[in-house]
């Protein structure tokens, strides 16, 4: 299969937005000088469409590979235009010590509370209750909770750093190596040895790959690749705006709006496909996706960034407000619980909900 065998859409929108990104790039870097709301909602509008169609390449991806391993391209994916983006945001203008921080705290919420809330609601409403593999729902978990701990807590306490919530270099390298460490062992677990805790039973999930459509792999993998590069540069230049437009209206919860607005943009991908495997009763894969995302995100955006600030002699503050402590400490609690019976309900999903609205609201109202 050949690009003209798949559907206009499916390769002109990852062409088309690498096109306009380094056009803009190239031109100044800036989103219009004479209309800039006309190009930055044209901007929006291709990078929201490109992420629907890097969604359905990586989706086909998925079903050739099989699972676990159609996951983790997603999340690997994902993760990257990530940390490309908040390493581009942390070397662009002043000094921005806790965009990094923010941004990984949104994706964990967002994760954890939003998706995981949605996927469980409107699974259990369809389905009325769920299955899951709780010994790969719990090592996710365990692992999780490890990473955020160490990562977005522990800086708040330590006392050989000068300024309050950060790392000495020292510290920032072994946390960062403890980082990668254990992300690097989870995914070994769950491609190897405990790969079958990962599985989902679910018939739905065998159906798709029966039926899966057969296309050329490595179409699909350049123009998903093609169509990642173009959402990371357009990405970078919408949220480079967004923070320079808070900025001139003195909006006090910068970093905390940038942050969320980031983790919102590039967790598309992850977040519809999740909500379509819990509607499709694939519980667990859809809990993989959204863990997933999440476990990531700790584990390779914190090292890259911790990278990033050392070789630029940037400050990175990483340790979490008293509020977002609370509220991560919560939301880690309630997922404890919510997965230890082995099964989930609409109820289960509401309470996942409860806290992402807390978590909006004390964005908006500190």
């Amino acid at each position: 299969m050949t690009i003209r065998d798949l559907p206009i859409l499916s390769w002109l929108l990852p062409i088309g937005s690498l096109a306009l990104a380094i056009g803009i790039r190239y031109s100044g870097g800036q989103l219009g000088s004479a209309h800039p709301w006309v190009a930055s909602t044209l901007a929006i509008g291709v990078l929201l469409a490109t992420v629907f169609v890097v969604l359905q390449h990586a989706e086909i991806l998925a079903v050739r590979l099989g699972q676990p391993y159609g996951t983790l391209l997603l999340t690997f994916a994902v993760t990257t235009v990530e940390v490309s983006i908040i390493v581009s945001m942390m070397l662009h203008g002043e000094n921005n010590p806790t965009l990094a921080r923010q941004s990984v705290f949104s994706t964990v919420m967002i994760t954890c509370a939003g998706v995981v809330g949605l996927c469980l609601t409107l699974g259990g409403w369809q389905h009325h209750q769920q299955g899951l593999k709780r010994q790969g729902t719990s090592a996710f978990l365990s692992v999780l909770t490890a990473l955020t701990i160490i990562t977005l807590v522990l800086p708040n306490f330590t006392t050989m750093a000068t300024t309050p919530g950060s790392f000495a270099p020292v510290q920032l390298i072994f946390v960062s190596f403890c980082s990668v460490l254990l992300y690097g062992s989870f995914v070994f677990a769950q491609t190897g040895r405990h790969r079958d805790d990962f599985l989902d039973d679910g018939l739905g999930h065998h159906a798709t790959l029966d039926h899966a459509p057969r296309r050329a792999t490595w179409v699909n993998a350049v123009l998903l690749l093609t169509g990642l590069v173009g959402v990371v540069l357009l990405a970078e230049q919408v949220a480079i705006g967004v923070e320079d437009g808070l900025a001139a209206l003195h909006v006090g919860q910068r970093d905390e709006i940038v942050g969320a607005f980031i983790a919102l943009l590039v967790l598309l991908p992850e977040a519809l496909s999740a909500i379509r495997a819990a509607w499709r009763n694939e519980l667990q894969r859809s809990l993989n996706i959204a863990l997933g995302s999440a476990l990531a995100t700790i584990g390779l955006t914190i090292p890259a960034v911790g990278i990033a600030s050392l070789l630029a002699g940037r400050e990175l503050t990483l340790g979490l407000s008293s509020g977002d402590s609370v509220l991560l400490a919560l939301i880690l609690a309630i997922s404890i619980h919510s997965f230890g019976t082995g099964r989930t309900t609409v109820l289960t999903g509401l309470v996942h909900l409860v806290v992402f609205i807390a978590y909006l609201l004390l964005i908006a109202f500190p």
